[in-house]
């Protein structure tokens, strides 16, 4: 399905039934202003890219709780972003909170849960293993758009392959890691 045309109501629908081109076309629209947000609280690219990075991927993973009587698909994420970069900032990791679900008392449950650390420690290992699992041309086009903060229109000029190539080869990825992670029941069917 298309999702280059699609508001992003339309998008939230189409990404929360798990479509890996809604994904990459949320990406596409927000990479560079989340990544912007994500300088503006950390003022480090490494950081920015991880919680951008993490952002993202919570999203995907928590795309059929978006309430869109709450805000925009566009603030979820930014919010999502801002939060991630905040975390980093106290030091702590980033997938302590669980601000995506917008319900407070969830977040505050889930603050000083020793096991619930652990276990995120070892779903970030997971996803570094996956990504790492890669071939080489799907890993570069991963780690450029997730790590880099560039879209996919600039990873096909700084790669000199075709966009299509570039499209194809996320969505391979994408594949892959959803796979991998749900394999390992890190991610939800």
């Amino acid at each position: 399905m298309g999702t280059e045309g699609l508001a992003d109501a339309e998008l939230a629908v189409v990404l929360a039934a798990g479509n890996q081109d809604a994904l990459l076309e949320l990406y596409d629209r927000y990479a560079g202003l989340s990544y912007a947000v994500a300088m503006r609280v950390l003022g480090d690219p490494g950081r920015a890219e991880d919680a951008v990075q993490e952002a993202f991927l919570k999203i995907w993973t928590n795309a059929a709780s978006f309430d869109s009587k709450k805000g925009s698909l566009r603030t979820w994420l930014i919010t999502a972003v801002r939060n991630r970069s905040i975390d980093f900032l106290r030091g702590r990791g980033a997938h302590e909170r669980e601000e995506l679900e917008l319900q407070p008392d969830l977040a505050e449950s889930h603050r000083s849960d020793p096991w619930r650390e652990v276990s995120l420690s070892l779903e970030r290992a997971a996803v570094r293993e996956a990504v790492g699992s890669l071939p080489a041309e799907q890993r570069q086009a991963v780690q450029l758009a997730y790590f880099g903060g560039y879209s996919q229109a600039e990873i096909a000029d700084m790669t000199k392959v075709p966009l299509s190539t570039v499209k194809g080869r996320m969505r391979l990825a994408l594949e892959k890691l959803s796979s991998y992670l749900q394999g390992r029941g890190l991610m939800d069917v």
